[in-house]
């Protein structure tokens, strides 16, 4: 089928002449569509069987940044990675991605299972609910496919094949451009709070920072470390109670690791900083800034104590072959490297999570969570405080040798901030 986009009546048309979905969905079936994607780039359907009680979502890609118009042209070969993302997650880490049950390339789009008792992660954290498995979750998930895509485990021939599969230019251009580049310079794109000029002009001319800033894009263009899903924020996963799913991944590509573990981080300091408005009650506010720290840690101890572990048992990379240690006191020497890749890792976290903050509070794109406050004075509390935790992130980056170190700069900003609200 030539690629056309569809709408909420020619999917369902689409959709019957599938035979890959025969079988969920019989010709007889009266089938209902809506179109429901709030994300910047694609369109998104949920198609639903009424009478049998099936369901799938659509995602299809359009040929230019949904967001921007099509004055932004996008290639629509990202479903694709996509797809192929998605098939290598549920072999990964199976149960934290959704199902994937047809794939069109012609029309740029991927059928894959609804996830109709999850909801995205963003809302339910602004409305402080709970979800006592996510740290255990997405700490599995990153351990595991960032683990199996990298040199430690791949021997170097079927790490570059795996990696060919994955070269995503256009998508990568993206992020080069929106993350790293455009908030910290003039583009006609960027947007932030009119209240923040100073601080947006203070960034732009702090030399030290910018310096640190194409260090960490270099580090993103250049460092093949594992298949990252790069644009893993609460946005990208869908949640419940019980259950975790990572979707959207069609920026994956192979990059540095910390660019993953930072998003995750970052998005949920951000999360954090927007209960200054979203929770006007002290008490309240605080003990849900507490759990939000609380899970922050939570996910690098457990994500370095997973990632380690399955280092240790299926150490068969060809980065350091088991046998290189096989010298008295290469045991040692094994254990200080494992340290040492973890911490490098850490630190990318702290810098690439910085600038992701940073790009979303004076970039195109912003975070739901802190747009979504109405009231111009009350979100530029969240927006400087995220403003200087971003900063101190890159540029004390180095310094940093525990999670506690990056937790620490965001409970200062914090208590400058409160301090601020007891003596105006």
């Amino acid at each position: 089928m030539t690629y056309q986009a569809l709408t909420e009546t020619t999917v369902i048309n689409y959709i019957k002449n599938r035979p890959a979905l025969a079988a969920m969905f019989p010709p007889q079936a009266q089938l209902k569509a809506q179109e429901v994607g709030d994300g910047n780039i694609n369109l998104v359907f949920v198609i639903e069987d009424p009478a049998g009680g099936q369901s799938v979502v659509i995602k299809q890609a359009l040929p230019f940044m949904r967001i921007l118009g099509d004055s932004w042209p996008l290639t629509r070969a990202r479903i694709r990675f996509e797809t192929q993302s998605l098939l290598l997650y549920n072999e990964l880490a199976p149960g934290l991605a959704p199902q994937v049950y047809d794939h069109d390339e012609e029309m740029s789009l991927v059928v894959m299972e609804n996830l109709n008792r999850h909801e995205i992660m963003r809302k339910p954290l602004v409305a402080r609910r709970r979800f006592p498995l996510f740290a255990d979750h997405i700490s599995t998930f990153m351990a595991r496919t960032l683990f199996f895509t990298s040199d430690l485990y791949l021997t170097g021939q079927a790490k570059k094949e795996l990696q060919a599969r994955y070269i995503n230019p256009h998508m990568c251009k993206i992020q080069e451009d929106f993350v790293f580049t455009n908030p910290f310079m003039e583009s006609e794109e960027n947007q932030w709070n009119p209240l923040l000029k100073a601080e947006v002009q203070a960034v732009r001319a702090n030399a030290e920072l910018k310096l640190a800033i194409v260090d960490l894009k270099e580090s993103y263009m250049a460092h093949a470390q594992a298949l990252i899903h790069s644009d893993l924020h609460t946005g990208s996963i869908m949640i419940n109670e019980h259950d975790t799913r990572v979707i959207d991944s069609e920026f994956a590509f192979y990059g540095p690791i910390g660019f993953d573990v930072g998003a995750v981080l970052e998005n949920l300091i951000l999360n954090c900083l927007s209960h200054y408005a979203h929770t006007p009650d002290p008490a309240e506010r605080s003990e849900f800034q507490h759990y939000l720290l609380d899970m922050v840690r939570t996910i690098w101890h457990e994500f370095a104590r997973k990632f380690e572990a399955l280092w240790l048992e299926h150490n068969q990379g060809e980065l350091v072959p088991a046998r290189y240690w096989t010298f008295e006191g290469g045991e040692a020497a094994f254990a200080e490297f494992r340290r040492r890749y973890l911490l490098n890792i850490l630190r990318d976290t702290a810098g690439h999570g910085g600038c992701k903050m940073l790009r979303r509070m004076m970039g195109v794109v912003t975070v739901w969570d802190i747009s979504s406050i109405e009231d111009g004075q009350q979100r530029a509390i969240a927006e400087r405080a995220a403003i200087k935790i971003g900063t101190r992130w890159i540029l004390e980056r180095q310094q940093f040798n525990t999670v506690d170190d990056l937790i620490a700069v965001v409970q200062e900003e914090m208590k400058s901030l409160e301090d601020q609200e007891e003596h105006p």
